[in-house]
């Protein structure tokens, strides 16, 4: 079912999750925009005027590394300053109540868990923007550090003390998925009997296949985004008005 208006909307959401005992949210873009986050694959998005570096590159180019860095420096105004909306808000009330375990993201902002989902309870499967990691031996860094070293050498991206790239935790186009994201991903959706998308196109795969997963084994499934998805017509209820608006029942249960 197509929600008429965000009355219906609310009131078959909140049937659902009433009626469910293992929620699990799924949540895209869509979900931080309201923070001041851009989106990056919407039309006028990042993407449509800066292509992103795929990983080989990044790994084969001192320039592409800086170029990188670069980006991500200058992208520090939205993430810095981006705060929970009330959608990350309203699923960290789900989370605290016990009906869901945590939630399985696309995004790589930090919000969900500073909306108060515990860390090991975000399931990232891009990873995350907030810190950076060595690519050989897996150290971590404050960007702050990462910035001032950046800074110092005029443009230049840092190595690691053992010779290896220094690259923000996320996963760039061509990197390899991370497996445990995906294997715990895969067992939740295969157990939940509620997931919600939120925010996402569902045209990433293979993450656009959790929806698909969880409800070939039973669970109902609600589809929050503005435009149409390709699994609106096998979703129990499709929401498309603004996400704040349809999850505030949450954060007032």
């Amino acid at each position: 079912m197509i929600a008429p208006d965000l009355q219906t909307a609310s009131a078959a959401l909140r049937a659902l999750v009433d009626a469910s005992d293992r929620v699990v949210p799924f949540t895209g873009a869509g979900i931080s925009t309201e923070s001041g986050i851009p989106d990056f694959r919407s039309p006028g998005g990042l993407w449509t005027t800066t292509q992103p570096i795929p990983f080989d590159q990044f790994l084969a180019s001192r320039d592409m590394r800086d170029e990188a860095w670069r980006r991500r420096f200058a992208m520090e105004e939205y993430f810095g300053k981006a705060r929970p909306t009330r959608g990350h808000l309203a699923l960290a009330s789900l989370y605290r109540a016990g009906k869901a375990r945590g939630v399985i993201t696309q995004n790589i902002d930090n919000l969900h868990q500073a909306a108060g989902i515990r860390q090991e309870d975000v399931v990232e499967l891009h990873g995350n923007t907030t810190f950076a990691t060595c690519l050989d031996c897996a150290r971590t860094y404050e960007l702050s550090d990462v910035r001032r070293k950046f800074e110092s050498a005029g443009g230049r991206a840092p190595d690691c003390d053992c010779g290896g790239y220094i690259k923000t935790a996320t996963i760039s186009f061509g990197q390899a998925m991370p497996a445990e994201a995906m294997q715990r991903a895969q067992a939740w959706s295969r157990d939940c009997d509620l997931f919600i998308a939120i925010g996402s196109s569902l045209v990433v795969w293979p993450a656009a296949g959790f929806p698909l997963q969880a409800k070939k084994s039973g669970a109902r499934l609600v589809i929050i985004n503005r435009e149409p998805t390709e699994f609106d017509s096998i979703a129990d209820l499709v929401v498309r008005n603004d996400i704040g608006d349809a999850l505030a029942f949450l954060i007032a249960h």
